[in-house]
């Protein structure tokens, strides 16, 4: 079964912090007789990715009209936590994108999808479910990316988008560059000489085809550079042996845009 589960019921995505955090002051995560159901504004089907690491979900859905929008969900029909779109858009707008974190891998968890529309009419959905992957087998081999120094980057979009998420082993935060698109990069200090035995780039995608990175190089002490890799919005670890402590990811094709990663990996059996 693919990882994507496409699910055929109402629903639209989350906007911005901002806006889910009005939501809970003024009551509208609740229950409401008065709104009106999801499917009256969805677009085409709501997609919910897990990813495999199990800790993390992506939801992302097209609607009719621009709106703001939030997700709750949690292990029970109480839910509790607030999920929020990863779309830069600065207010209401149609591609939705969110990522639910803090997941227990191989937990069936509840989500209800509502927001606003520019009119002011509220839109919500039934609770529905979705199961986090399962753990994935131990390995060995460690990620020697998590905590380095970043040393360079291309560009940031601002300090949401940090470079420092790329390194932060948390998949759910993103580095975005400035619409850098195949010019962006990011160059990272593993502290001392490592041998990598695989490096990953866990590119970030907006909802409209953009900033999706395809392929990526690794250059390593800015001599001897590596791949092109084959990048993903799920982890793929392309294999290598190098030794070195300085590595520029550098994205070499993508779709464009406002390109970055939501975590760059480098695998070592040290």
């Amino acid at each position: 079964m693919s990882n994507a589960l496409r699910i055929l019921s109402a629903s639209i995505i989350i906007v911005v912090v901002s806006a889910a955090a009005g939501f809970a002051a003024r009551g509208l995560l609740t229950p409401d007789a008065a709104a009106a159901p999801f499917s009256a504004i969805q677009a085409g089907e709501v997609v919910v990715v897990p990813d495999p690491g199990g800790t993390t979900a992506t939801l992302s859905v097209a609607s009719t009209i621009d709106a703001v929008c939030a997700v709750a969900y949690g292990e029970t029909e109480t839910l509790g936590r607030l999920a929020t779109d990863q779309d830069m858009s600065s207010g209401p707008h149609h591609q939705h994108s969110a990522v639910m974190k803090g997941l227990k891998p191989g937990t069936t968890y509840f989500y209800r999808l509502q927001g606003v529309g520019v009119d002011g009419r509220l839109y919500r959905s039934p609770l529905f479910t979705v199961k986090s992957a399962s753990a994935p087998a131990a390995t060995s081999a460690r990620n020697a990316a998590v905590g380095a120094r970043v040393v360079e980057v291309s560009s940031e979009f601002s300090q949401s988008f940090t470079a420092k998420n790329a390194v932060d082993g948390d998949d759910g935060t993103e580095w975005s560059s400035r619409g850098d698109g195949d010019r962006a990069f990011i160059t990272i200090d593993l502290g001392r000489a490592t041998k990598i035995t695989g490096v990953a780039f866990r590119t970030r995608a907006m909802s409209d085809g953009t900033a999706t990175t395809r392929t990526f190089t690794v250059t390593v002490d800015g001599k001897d550079t590596y791949g092109p890799f084959p990048a993903g919005t799920q982890r793929r670890t392309a294999q290598t042996s190098f030794t070195g402590q300085v590595l520029r990811f550098s994205v070499a094709e993508s779709t464009g845009g406002n390109t970055g990663a939501a975590e760059v990996e480098a695998y070592s059996r040290d």
